[in-house]
């Protein structure tokens, strides 16, 4: 048991936990009203709207993640760089918009957008179950990241004491996020970015001096881990998986619920507009957590006897804190696996929150009680953020680790399947809803396929045409053929005049 780590784990785990209960009194509003609890009134201006999308985006499974890949698979890990900056070009332009749409009409979730914009309940359906289900396994791999660093200060993971830590962190989580909404998780972001770039800036100063510099560290990696395979008999490599799992994923990025919420709250369009140019800052920091991956292969941490049954249980997840504890005091340790810790609990509190929004809105208010009070909306919402966390804590104690993964891959191909409902319904209503819903299905099915004909292990499928092999991402696969099909049907439905909803939005509605 690594007691100093620990200790210091804990203090700072319990400040940020008082800090989740103090922050329902932060610019004070009414939690009984869904737009209160679940956007933090709407108010958040552009330094908290940075932090909250940073905390949003850059996870404690991406801190685990993403170097574990590099560690594992090399240079096809540094897509995650790409596309965190392409994403933003398109935040700027394409966001500001959804804000206005949604300010202007009360919406909260993208499945409200699609309810007003194509006037089609079963649309907006399709929408919140596939942004729930793609959130669902989002949230346990945030409880993965905090059980890796747990398991890292030595206190055991198997069994009902061994899950007792993750219990308790799921505990205080449900507790403040149910008290204080999504101001609870805005505040507490400030803390784990901070504590996140403090350990990540140390890694990539203080490690590389330890392996003589980078030149030196680069030397000790294999090279087959540091270059993409490049294209060869017919086949385009990693070259095509690596350009499209880099487009696929900054595509998809801001429609799963978690960052649509953090964008929703925003105070203006301008403040999104103004995050969009400086998130990036957070790209910088990204490549530089990728990074740790190559300084883990070149330590070889997981050839350290110490550390042998770690990477039994948790595979190449495993490589960061090994790298942290082989390379750093305990102390130090403690502040980074906190900077883990929390960085856990700030999205799975956005992700909850969002979920239980959607569900609220488009399944609860839509289908089971249409004329319920602001209150009773509210309170339904606060309840299914708890069975949403509840739900991810069992996948996580009770399902093999591999079960969340395979499903987080499939999410992200999955919420790709909301483009044409969501974001080419912000610039035409022009599609036919039911040609949307066809469409969506045939996204899913394909792309499910797709990973299913591959086992569940990679989102990669290799395309064969003409002869040609094109390695891509399925997302990207089934995404072009969803749009087909929506075109398509869209053509001969819309000559039925009663398939098409009504458009309760105006032109205006999306410069306000």
């Amino acid at each position: 048991m690594n007691w100093t780590a620990l200790i210091i784990f804990v203090l700072l785990f319990g400040a940020v936990t008082i800090l989740g209960f103090a922050a329902s009194r932060w610019r004070r509003g009414d939690l009984d009203l869904l737009h209160e609890w679940g956007l933090a009134g709407r108010r958040l201006g552009t330094v908290v709207v940075w932090f909250l999308l940073g905390g949003d985006v850059y996870t404690a499974y991406t801190f685990i993640a993403v170097p574990a890949l590099v560690f594992g698979a090399g240079a096809i890990g540094f897509f995650a760089l790409p596309y965190t900056i392409i994403v933003y070009p398109l935040v700027f332009l394409i966001l500001p918009r959804m804000w206005s749409v949604a300010h202007k009409h009360n919406f909260i979730t993208a499945g409200d957008f699609v309810q007003g914009r194509y006037g089609n309940k079963w649309l907006a359906l399709a929408v919140a179950i596939t942004g729930i289900v793609a959130t669902m396994p989002y949230i346990a791999l945030q409880l993965l990241g905090l059980q890796v660093v747990i398991g890292a200060m030595g206190v055991g993971t198997i069994g009902f004491f061994g899950d007792l830590p993750l219990i308790i962190a799921f505990v205080i989580l449900a507790a403040f996020t149910y008290t204080s909404g999504l101001r609870a998780p805005a505040m507490i972001a400030v803390v784990k970015d901070t504590l996140i770039y403090i350990t990540v800036l140390a890694m990539v100063i203080v490690i590389p001096i330890e392996l003589g510099g980078y030149a030196k560290m680069f030397a000790m990696i294999p090279p087959a881990k540091l270059l993409l395979t490049g294209p060869k008999s017919g086949n385009l490599g990693q070259y095509s998986a690596y350009a499209t799992l880099a487009l696929g994923s900054a595509f998809a990025l801001f429609l799963y619920p978690h960052t649509m919420t953090g964008v929703l709250s925003a105070s203006s369009r301008d403040v999104i507009r103004r995050n969009a140019a400086y998130l990036p800052a957070y790209s910088f920091m990204l490549g530089l957590l990728a990074l740790t991956g190559f300084m883990a292969l070149a330590m070889g941490v997981d050839k350290l006897p110490e550390f042998a049954p770690q990477f039994a249980q948790y595979k190449s997840n495993f490589a960061v804190p090994a790298l942290i504890l082989h390379s750093f005091p305990d102390w130090f340790a403690g502040v980074a696996f906190a900077a883990i810790g929390i960085g856990g609990l700030v999205p799975a509190a956005i992700m909850s929150i969002a979920a239980s929004n959607l569900f609220t809105r488009n399944i609860y208010v839509q289908f089971i009680r249409p004329d319920c009070t602001p209150k009773q909306e509210a309170q339904n919402a606060k309840i299914v953020s708890l069975v949403v966390k509840f739900g991810a804590l069992l996948f996580i104690v009770f399902l093999p680790l591999q079960y969340a993964i395979q499903l987080q891959l499939l999410g992200g191909i999955w919420i790709s399947q909301t483009i044409p409902a969501v974001i080419v319904g912000l610039y035409t209503h022009r599609l036919n809803p039911w040609a949307l819903i066809i469409g969506w299905a045939a996204g899913l099915v394909s792309g499910t396929w797709m990973v299913a004909s591959l086992g569940f292990e990679s989102a990669v499928f290799p395309l064969v045409v003409d002869g040609l092999t094109i390695p891509g991402y399925a997302a990207l696969y089934a995404l072009g053929l969803n749009v087909t099909v929506s075109i398509v049907l869209s053509l001969l439905l819309n000559q039925m005049p009663a398939t098409r909803g009504t458009d309760q939005t105006l032109a205006v509605d999306y410069r306000f």
